[in-house]
């Protein structure tokens, strides 16, 4: 699907489904030093496996939240449009943990489709899902805005 247009006739459904994504420890020390957010329970392997309760080191949940436009991008194509911005989020949970060498995906439902001046603004029900986990590790309602 790449004209915007169509995603109005997709409200209330799930339009993309991202693939598999490896949130390797290499990125959550990237983040963790993009973010300074140098907690123990993400960077420091040897006493999460320790001291933590899941054994291991984990994503920041900011680290997964930020690449929902990555997972976005790489299961619903509206290449027609020339800008896409994020508008901000109406909620956000951090369900369950990641720990490191996890694959992750999102599923995207899309809720609202609204126009606004020069462009869409769309709102998705998004559930990102860890391979392998019984629960979501997020759960987010994503605003969006397309410029065409």
């Amino acid at each position: 699907m790449n004209d915007i247009t169509q995603l109005q006739l997709q409200v209330g459904k799930e339009v993309g489904v991202s693939p598999w994504f490896l949130i390797a420890q290499d990125r959550i020390d990237q983040f963790a030093s993009a973010t300074v957010d140098p907690q123990w329970i993400h960077i420091d392997p040897e006493r999460a496996k320790r001291e933590s309760p899941y054994g291991s080191t984990i994503a920041h949940g900011f680290l997964t939240l930020s690449l929902l436009s990555h997972l976005l991008e790489s299961s619903v194509d509206v290449s027609r449009m020339k800008m896409g911005v994020n508008y901000g989020l109406n909620r956000v949970r951090f369900t369950d943990a990641v720990p490191a060498g996890s694959r992750i995906r999102a599923r995207f439902v899309l809720s609202k489709f609204e126009e606004i001046k020069g462009g869409k603004q769309l709102t998705w029900s998004v559930t990102v899902e860890r391979e392998g986990a019984d629960k979501p590790a997020c759960i987010a309602e994503w605003v969006t805005r397309q410029y065409g």
